[in-house]
């Protein structure tokens, strides 16, 4: 099987595999984009010396200063944490299309108020735009997965929702790299740290653009009553008419899941919060909670937003050295995150990249503190040359790099986006990007004040908890790689765990076979759909 070969629950017609599907993907993913820079790029922008000498951070004390920088940062978090919960209601009344499309103006507002920041007004500006920021971002990081998912054939659905873990690495490497060229081609001036905060506006005037174009969520109308709009948006991202047999089938699978829902939850806006009363509903929010514990648990947030203070901790001198180390480590995550994306997420997996990606970045973080502790090479600021104690620590950051990207980077929100049954899906991913933003608000929050007062700790603490997460995978997340969205109940019922991947697989073949033979004795027969889409194509 080649790279890019799939693995199907059904038959499918390669119509279904066209470009509106990806297209529609990539659109959304604008807002993943904006996230990842916004992410990134602020680190290194507390660290210019222009920003520095503007507001006078290198006349603070330590503590002052960690507490300030902590507050920039931070409040993006805790922004996030609630839009996260507004694009629950935001979508439940206005769908995923519009939704996105408000989360996006509030960005935008939140990153104009930011460029009106200068010495004179101090740092409220940008401490209120952040805010507004994160309300924005939080609410895309609930939506845009959802979406995807609810357009994705299962058979590409990881691939697809992992364009939105792309989007979040590219924007990312432009953070990482555009103060390390300010600061080679700029001399220190207001100009220089503003370029920055205004590029935010890229990525989210694109998606602002985009959502004219995109379509909204069939899945979503259907569970509206709005048939015919969703049949019309179904048939046209699958590229397939309306009696294909392929179309017959899902929009069957839907109809049974929506009345499922309504008669085991119910309709409106309060019946998926009356759900979390049932233990199974529970334990898979509590599953998706936790697994952005364990990747914020990794610490790879502390890296997105301190790398300057990270790469000072193994001996890194120098503001433009620093920025260099910062600007490969994003190229590292977006190489790899390409690999996760095209090869991995649908063909190894999600439990096998998890539990590989924790054993292995533990490990690598181990190494990290040990030479730290025995080094102590933040403190030698007389020598700018790394050991050879040094450049395998380097090695050993950019190892755990390797490890983390292609498995708990993108593949808890992968997860999270497909395990959710139809009417509690938005408000599931409204909790797990809720819990992403508190757990993240946790590390940028308390990571200056960790640096200061543990040290090489830090690294053993990143490390414990990742190594910790490895059982918990094993035995409590199921192998969602191929499960059509209308199954996930079902496979969530199946025990042990780490078997319930190959039973729900054999039991949708079963099903396959037994719609097969009844459609086809009902006259809707394979090779007439066959047929018909040989016409179509002639026709085109």
């Amino acid at each position: 099987m080649g790279i890019l070969a799939l693995v199907e629950d059904r038959p499918t017609p390669k119509a279904v595999y066209n470009w509106r599907v990806y297209a529609a993907a990539a659109v959304a993913s604008w807002a993943s984009c904006m996230i990842g820079y916004d992410s990134a790029f602020i680190g290194t922008t507390l660290a210019l010396p222009s920003f520095v000498e503007e507001f006078k951070l290198d006349e603070m004390e330590p503590d002052h200063l960690a507490l300030t920088k902590a507050n920039i940062v931070s409040v993006y978090q805790a922004g996030a944490f609630f839009g996260s919960f507004g694009a629950y209601a935001s979508s439940y009344y206005l769908g995923r299309r519009k939704s996105l499309l408000i989360w996006v103006l509030i960005f935008i507002l939140g990153a104009g108020m930011m460029l009106g920041a200068n010495s004179d007004r101090g740092l409220d500006l940008i401490i209120g735009g952040r805010v507004l920021a994160g309300l924005g971002v939080g609410g895309a990081s609930n939506m845009v997965p959802i979406y995807i998912s609810e357009l994705s054939p299962p058979a590409v659905r990881g691939r697809l929702v992992g364009l939105y873990e792309l989007g979040w690495q590219v924007g990312g490497l432009v953070g990482f790299w555009i103060n390390y060229g300010l600061q080679e081609t700029m001399e220190p001036s207001h100009r220089q740290w503003i370029i920055p905060f205004a590029v935010q506006l890229i990525p989210a005037g694109c998606l602002l653009i985009g959502t004219i174009w995109m379509k909204e969520s069939p899945r979503w109308l259907f569970t509206k009553g709005r048939r015919e709009q969703a049949m019309s948006n179904l048939c046209w991202i699958r590229n397939l008419s309306p009696d294909d047999l392929y179309i017959i089938e899902e929009v069957a699978a839907i109809d049974a899941q929506i009345e499922h829902d309504r008669i085991h939850i119910g309709s409106g806006f309060w019946k998926p919060f009356a759900a979390l009363k049932k233990k199974k509903v529970q334990w898979r929010f509590f599953l998706g909670g936790m697994l952005f514990l364990w990747q914020n648990g990794s610490g790879i947030n502390a890296i997105n937003y301190y790398s300057p203070t990270v790469f000072k901790s193994i001996g890194i001198q120098g503001t433009n050295t620093g920025f260099l180390t910062t600007g490969i480590f994003g190229v590292v995550k977006t190489v790899l995150t390409v690999v996760w994306l095209l090869w991995l997420i649908d063909r190894l997996g999600r439990r096998k990249l998890l539990m590989i990606g924790a054993t292995g970045g533990s490990l690598c973080m181990w190494f990290i503190g040990a030479y730290i502790k025995v080094s102590d090479a933040a403190s030698n600021t007389d020598n700018t040359n790394l050991s050879s104690g040094g450049i395998a620590a380097i090695f050993f950051f950019y190892l755990w790099t390797a490890f983390y990207t292609p498995s708990w980077n993108g593949t808890p929100w992968v997860i999270n986006s497909e395990m959710f049954s139809q009417n509690t899906r938005s408000l599931g991913q409204a909790s797990a990007a809720a819990n992403n933003w508190f757990w993240n608000f946790i590390i940028s929050r308390f990571t200056p004040q960790m640096f200061n007062k543990m040290g090489y700790g830090v690294y053993f603490f990143f490390a414990s908890l990742m190594i910790i997460s490895v059982p918990f995978v094993f035995f409590l997340i199921p192998e969602t790689k191929g499960i059509p969205l209308e199954h996930m109940d079902s496979l969530f019922d199946i025990k042990p765990v780490y078997k319930s991947h190959g039973v729900m697989l054999q039991r949708l073949r079963e099903q396959e076979e037994e719609f097969r033979h009844d459609a086809e004795g009902a006259g809707l027969t394979v090779e007439k759909t066959k047929n018909e889409q040989m016409e179509q194509v002639e026709n085109v």
